[in-house]
């Protein structure tokens, strides 16, 4: 066992003496350790009930034989950091929770690993932690939220930001705000709708990590406890059977991923999150891939806040596997690749049936025949752009119109909500990437903004920084390069004229190279927004938007 470094022998005995003051007894100490990496705090409304999930996998680790030890992992709620400087310290948190992961797990050598995430960035986080410590590992999640309900409609978290819009423009009353306020957010979990946590954690069953029910299980049921007590069975049996992260997330894996992204139409984040993965198992992600999956996967779901369907819809339509068994009849999934139940995405699929063709669309009758995110690339964006193209309406699937410059989030949100917004244009806000920003601040407050004030299907939004899985509309993130390190979206003047182009994956600004270029020798770089602390440690590490935001260290 991989536990003995700290347990066997007479070097070992100091090592005893610290277990025997943690109360462990001589039979404890025979018996593999297993760390129990546990999200639960008081902030996050999905991780509120993590502790719950964290003691059914602790009676799932001894019930199989193993000693579960649990140690933390931080988690920022990213709807309480939205809209302010607090979105700078959200993405950024990915990698502290993967480094903090990696120390604590490789430090007391545990035997194996059952994580416990729910929300955006500690989902990807623990994964990447995963991939690198790479000794057995499932992951639990805490479910999702159950839907509200809204004079007689099922409503979620985006409903709330679009309300605050349709307040500003004086079509909703502050009553009508309040009674929103009460309800869209009526349990505990991750946020009703396909956000980025839920697309995470359906991205996860995809990936072969997670149990069949981990990404759409309601928080509130007791069938999240039982799954997570056959977590903490599953690790032992994986423990057993050494089988480990990279046997199970490998190339072929992050491919069926992101083809199972593509026809649940998932948040534009997972654009960020699967190359991070990748990179771990050193998978070198490009994400124009997506445009090559998402031609031959069609779309088949359109969960809030593409369509009227949640979370609970999926799961009761056969959750994950009821759209991967679709996509298998179609030979889209690689479905030799083994996944933490010990047998392969192929034969955990067997017997998964779709019950809701209204919810899970079959491939005779999807959505779209193409995927739910695209790649745009042009001058505007040479490195690449992401748009969830099943939340764009038909009329701004081809746009062209007068481009707005903002230099931060702020600026495009008083200009929004004050009125001086109109149909046709084109919002483009810069330096908010990871570097500039830094930290890629999420943009839900200005697309809520756009469509609560009735400009969702004349007004498109671009930006280098990124958008929460409740963006909806014509919203292109992750231009890159960004404007910090002097992107043509640093370039663009009020009123030049943006090309969007979504079915043929353009976005353009039509100025001549030649009037680039003279831009460009004038350009300066703007000063940073953030010289001290981790932002500023971050921001010299990190790299664009298309690879992932990733942390590299500078070469000389």
């Amino acid at each position: 066992m991989k536990s003995d470094a700290v347990k066997c022998g007479m070097q070992q005995a100091p090592h005893r003496s610290l277990f025997n003051a943690l109360g462990f007894t001589e039979e404890e100490m025979q018996k593999p350790m297993v760390g129990i990496v546990s999200s639960y705090n008081e902030i996050v409304p999905g991780h509120m009930n993590l502790d719950k999930i964290v003691n059914a996998v602790k009676l799932g680790v001894a019930e199989a034989g193993g000693v579960p030890v649990v140690f933390p992992a931080i988690a920022v709620c990213d709807g309480i950091a939205m809209g302010h400087v607090g979105m700078k310290y959200s993405l950024v948190t990915r990698d502290l929770i993967a480094d903090s992961t990696e120390c604590m797990a490789l430090a007391h050598q545990f035997d194996a690993l059952v994580m416990v995430p729910n929300c955006d960035k500690n989902v990807p986080g623990l994964l990447m932690a995963a991939a690198r410590i790479n000794v057995p590992t499932v992951f639990v999640s805490g479910g999702p939220m159950l839907a509200g309900h809204v004079k007689g409609q099922k409503r979620s978290l985006s409903s709330m930001f679009e309300a605050v819009g349709s307040y500003a423009a004086g079509t909703m009353s502050e009553e009508d705000v309040k009674e929103f306020e009460h309800k869209v957010c009526p349990t505990c979990g991750s946020c009703s709708g396909m956000y980025t946590a839920n697309s995470m954690n359906c991205l996860t069953e995809a990936l072969g990590m997670g149990l069949p029910g981990n990404g759409t299980i309601p928080a509130v049921y007791s069938d999240r406890i039982k799954l997570a007590k056959h977590a903490g069975m599953a690790v032992m049996d994986m423990l057993k059977k050494n089988i480990r992260p990279r046997d199970i997330m490998t190339k072929e894996a992050v491919i069926n991923a992101l083809t199972v992204d593509m026809a649940l139409g998932c948040s534009t984040n997972s654009m960020l999150h699967l190359p991070a993965i990748a990179h771990e198992i050193g998978f070198d992600f490009d994400i124009a891939y997506a445009n090559g999956i998402s031609e031959k996967t069609p779309n088949l779901c359109h969960l809030a806040p593409a369509g009227p369907t949640y979370m609970e819809d999926l799961n009761e339509a056969g959750g994950v596997y009821a759209v991967i068994a679709e996509l298998i009849e179609k030979g889209l999934i690689d479905t030799s690749c083994m996944t933490v139940t010990g047998k392969t995405i192929g034969e955990n699929a067997q017997g998964a049936v779709n019950l809701n063709e209204e919810v899970i669309r079959p491939l005779s009758n999807p959505y779209s025949e193409t995927g739910g995110l695209a790649v745009l690339k042009g001058n505007l964006a040479p490195d690449g752009s992401v748009v969830k193209r099943s939340a764009v309406v038909p009329e701004m699937m081809v746009h062209e119109g007068p481009a707005r410059v903002f230099e931060c989030e702020e600026d495009a949100i008083d200009a929004i909500k004050g009125g001086k917004i109109n149909p046709g244009d084109v919002v483009v806000i810069r330096y908010e990437g990871p570097k500039g920003g830094p930290g890629m601040r999420e943009m839900l407050n200005p697309t809520s903004a756009i469509a609560g004030m009735g400009l969702g299907s004349s007004v498109a939004l671009i930006t280098d920084g990124r958008f929460s899985g409740a963006s909806r509309g014509a919203s292109i993130g992750h231009v890159s390069p960004e404007a910090a390190v002097g992107g043509p979206i640093a370039l663009v003047k009020e009123g030049d004229i943006i090309s969007i182009d979504i079915p043929n994956m353009k976005l353009d600004v039509k100025v001549s190279d030649e009037e680039l270029n003279e831009r460009k020798k004038n350009w300066t770089p703007k000063e940073p927004a953030v010289t001290s602390g981790y932002l500023a440690r971050y921001r010299e590490l990190v790299t664009s938007g298309n690879r992932g935001a990733i942390l590299e260290v500078p070469r000389n």
